[in-house]
């Protein structure tokens, strides 16, 4: 499976605004909720509790948040870019500019970590970072990625 098979371009946000934790996630959440039906406080509940399990910064700069969620038919991913950067608890200490956000059905646990996967491995490439951190478009961010997407097969 690859990133856009479930990354659509309205959950793309080139530019959050939010300068914590909540309030990314809030930000992020509100197109998938919006494409998906999903109930907004819902969504950024699941992705908070999961973040109380341990934070989903992972370093260099990136944070995935995901849940999973009852009732949802396909998963999701929305991307989002703080320029700034946020303290999201990241485990190297650094902010977080980069977010990939991740919403599965219940049941879908096999999928779920095989995009997860997919998503540490593309972004272990310092210059497909250095390019998402450049784009100026929702657009730009798309093929950034489907260009990333497509060169892993």
């Amino acid at each position: 499976m690859k990133i856009l098979d479930v990354l659509q371009l309205e959950t793309i946000i080139p530019e959050l605004t939010s300068r914590d934790k909540k309030g990314i996630l809030e930000e992020l959440a509100a197109p998938i909720a919006d494409l998906t039906g999903l109930h907004h406080p819902d969504l950024v509940r699941v992705l908070l509790e999961r973040e109380q399990l341990g934070s989903t910064g992972i370093g260099d700069g990136i944070g995935i948040p995901h849940g999973k969620i009852a009732g949802l038919d396909r998963m999701v991913v929305g991307f989002g870019m703080s320029r700034q950067g946020v303290d999201f608890d990241s485990l190297d200490g650094r902010p977080a500019h980069i977010f990939f956000v991740l919403v599965t059905p219940e049941q879908s646990t096999g999928q779920h970590l095989k995009l997860l996967a997919r998503l540490s491995k593309m972004l272990k490439s310092d210059l497909f970072r250095k390019k998402l951190m450049t784009a100026a478009s929702r657009d730009e961010i798309h093929a950034i990625i489907r260009n990333e997407d497509n060169e892993n097969g």
